[in-house]
């Protein structure tokens, strides 16, 4: 049977909860929603849950590890059932998109982020696709840290509801149709609500 490893990145403590950061934590919580689970149990220094889907197994992961050392959770699920980098998708924040935009990716380094660096380092690879998800960029006066363990508010709070559950429909993709196509399906998209002035336009 072929396993699928589906991570989502965020950090573990109550006071981390609902943050820019766990943007990865809250696509794969509504993912396996859809999918008619909870991730609960506890095992490679995360959370995890399994599915039986079309013949396939997904695993969904939450490394409890912090962010910074995510790869270590990764890599002991992926050791244990034998996974390949082409076969875990990692979803996770990015400061360089807005609320509501995402990309996916089939491989690449780590731009900047601590949580893919710590992947890329414990796996040996940077094979794996990777889904974006859009938090906003910080303004300029802003800690990069204070930006991304701050919360969402207003219509952001929205648009991100929407963000999350897109993130999961783009991994199922990847895992379906391959990366190009989730790519051609996912890349661009824009999930903020429009201005009456945009809509007229």
């Amino acid at each position: 049977m072929e396993i699928y490893l589906i991570v989502g990145l965020g950090n573990p403590d109550k006071k981390y909860e609902e943050t820019r950061h766990n943007a990865g934590f809250n696509a794969i919580d509504k993912l396996a929603e859809k999918l008619g689970t909870r991730i609960s149990e506890k095992k490679f220094k995360g959370l995890s849950a399994s599915v039986a889907r079309n013949g396939q197994k997904l695993l969904l992961l939450k490394p409890q590890t912090y962010m910074n050392l995510s790869g270590e959770s990764v890599a002991e699920a992926a050791n244990y059932f034998n996974i390949e980098p082409d076969h875990i998708i990692v979803l996770y924040d990015d400061i360089n998109f807005a609320c509501g935009r995402m990309r996916v990716r089939g491989q690449g380094s780590a731009g900047g982020h601590n949580g893919i660096k710590s992947i890329i380092a414990c796996i040996g690879s940077d094979g794996f696709p990777r889904v974006r998800i859009g938090v906003g960029a910080k303004r300029e006066q802003t800690d990069l840290a204070a930006h991304v363990l701050g919360r969402f508010a207003g219509k952001d709070k929205e648009t991100m509801d929407k963000a999350f559950s897109a993130a999961g429909d783009a991994a199922l993709c990847i895992i379906d149709k391959g990366v190009a196509e989730a790519m051609n399906e996912f890349n661009g998209i824009d999930l903020a609500p429009q201005t009456e002035e945009e809509t007229k336009a």
